[in-house]
């Protein structure tokens, strides 16, 4: 691994809404039995913390399952929803300020035929739209990286099996603002924050 590369923690505890949206383009990095999965972060949403209604660390309550959202920015935050998917955060900020960014897209870079196998596609040769279905939503780009509990509280900035690389330099005018996805139980106010940020005009974004 070479460490220069490696997404400092000084990126991450900026404040939550630029780390979402600075998080466009960087590349996250997953060793897994050996080879190197990357994908582009092409879609993100933002958390605050005690202010926000979405958010799981809402008034600053503190449970075993969101914990990790407490530490200082650069700690993976993941959990399951609807008891099957995984859903993979990064939080931010500062020590015991609960904000986190989730990581709700990826461009597929390199290890595609090891994701695919993850994801359980049967084709022996990658169709687009099989590409393209790869790592295009949370729970799907967990299960091609083979992200599971077991990286509960990892360190970004330390880990061996995962981390964040510079990528590509994203220009402001290429980034699109949103209502984040599935939050209605939040209320009108917090639904309506343009809190999702993407990639304009790329394919392999969740939702436009």
């Amino acid at each position: 691994m070479i460490t220069s590369l490696i997404v400092p923690r000084r990126f991450y505890t900026q404040p939550t809404l630029e780390v979402a949206q600075k998080l466009l383009g960087k590349y996250l990095v997953r060793i897994y039995q050996g080879e190197r999965l990357v994908g582009k972060i092409v879609e993100t949403e933002a958390y605050l913390g005690p202010r926000d209604k979405a958010s799981h660390g809402y008034l600053n309550r503190k449970t075993a399952r969101n914990e990790a959202e407490f530490l200082i920015g650069g700690h993976i935050y993941i959990y399951l929803v609807y008891g099957m998917y995984w859903q993979l955060n990064i939080s931010t900020y500062q020590a015991d300020k609960p904000e986190c960014v989730l990581i709700r897209a990826l461009e597929p870079i390199e290890g595609l035929e090891i994701m695919a196998k993850n994801r359980n596609f049967n084709s022996k040769e990658l169709t687009l739209k099989e590409i393209k279905n790869l790592t295009n939503g949370p729970g799907k780009l967990c299960q091609a990286l083979a992200l599971d509990k077991s990286f509960y509280g990892e360190d970004l900035t330390k880990s061996q099996r995962i981390w964040l690389e510079p990528g590509e330099k994203i220009n402001p005018s290429q980034i699109k603002k949103a209502k984040r996805i599935g939050i209605d139980y939040a209320g009108p106010y917090w639904a309506n924050r343009l809190w999702r940020f993407y990639l304009k005009d790329n394919q392999f974004v969740s939702v436009k």
